[in-house]
């Protein structure tokens, strides 16, 4: 059962496109996280790595029966050190123990060789003299295409090995992606269509019985009018679709990603889920949040998928 097929099963079961984002600010964490860290011996950064921790795990419990996903941005746990390597570690080990599938956000993308050690650190295993050392174990991760074809290669058949997926940028949702995703040259398309492209013959060799692939594509939610395009230039992939919410992205507006049917497409969102269990200090709030954006994606999506 490859990845997009895995994704279906968990969509299907549980009625939910929702990739449940964790982007972890030690300066801004559930008071449940801070009150037990502060309560423990340790560095600043091993206190920290705990509190991050326990966030997440908090907010895993609470939004993740709404969700079949989570999307951990390695950036804020790595910055943290050990600890909060330490830490992304268990917390998704704890986003599989709620039946979620790990999506590493680290937007990894090198020469070959390189791409080779961040698909082992992520996806697979690196053999030492002394026995094979474990790496995080996720279920996709989130690859950046500019080195070109050759640099994704490694990465995509290290998580087609294992049954996992690969999100290649193709048009991304911050406010400075237009100046170069979407400019084109004269004879040229815009660099958008040419990463279409290149996910769509990437995912060939991995398409399973969903009639999805396990190379897919992160598209912004915050340019509903490229949706359309994007999916007839990408039958076959799955989209992950960050900037609803904060970034402005609409829910109702991202039918034509799920065209292939309900799992064509994960809705990830952090800051408009997380931020009501920051505001009230429970971490309640961010199921209410998950939910209504569960609830909106299905609504959005094909019936028939």
């Amino acid at each position: 059962m490859n990845f997009a097929d895995r994704l279906q099963a968990i969509v299907l079961e549980r009625e939910s496109q929702v990739a449940l984002g964790l982007d972890p600010d030690p300066a801004q964490l559930l008071p449940e996280a801070v009150s037990e860290a502060s309560a423990m011996p340790g560095s600043a950064a091993e206190r920290a790595g705990h509190a991050v921790a326990r966030h997440c795990t908090a907010l895993i419990d609470a939004a993740g029966p709404a969700c079949a996903a989570v999307k951990l941005q390695l950036a804020c746990f790595e910055r943290l050190g050990a600890p909060g390597w330490a830490a992304l570690a268990d917390v998704a080990a704890a986003a599989r123990d709620a039946g979620l599938l790990v999506i590493a956000d680290g937007k990894r993308g090198d020469v070959p060789h390189t791409a080779a050690a961040y698909a082992q650190a992520l996806l697979g295993s690196t053999p030492t003299p002394w026995g094979d050392v474990r790496g995080l174990g996720a279920d996709a991760v989130t690859v950046n295409p500019l080195l070109g074809r050759d640099s994704l290669e490694p990465l995509v058949t290290a998580a087609r090995a294992r049954d996992a997926g690969c999100f290649v940028l193709v048009r991304t949702s911050n406010e400075g992606a237009a100046e170069i995703q979407d400019e084109a040259s004269p004879g040229s398309p815009p660099l958008r269509e040419r990463l279409a492209r290149l996910v769509r013959d990437l995912g060939a060799g991995g398409i399973g019985n969903s009639g999805l692939a396990d190379v897919g594509a992160v598209v912004a939610a915050t340019e509903p009018a490229l949706l359309a395009g994007l999916r007839d230039a990408m039958p076959h992939a799955v989209f992950l679709l960050p900037g609803v919410g904060a970034q402005g992205g609409r829910a109702e507006l991202l039918g034509p990603a799920f065209a292939p049917g309900r799992a064509a497409a994960l809705v990830a969102a952090s800051r408009s889920i997380v931020a009501p269990a920051l505001e009230t200090g429970s971490p309640g709030a961010a199921r209410a949040a998950a939910e209504a954006l569960r609830k909106a994606a299905w609504e959005a999506s094909p019936a028939g998928g």
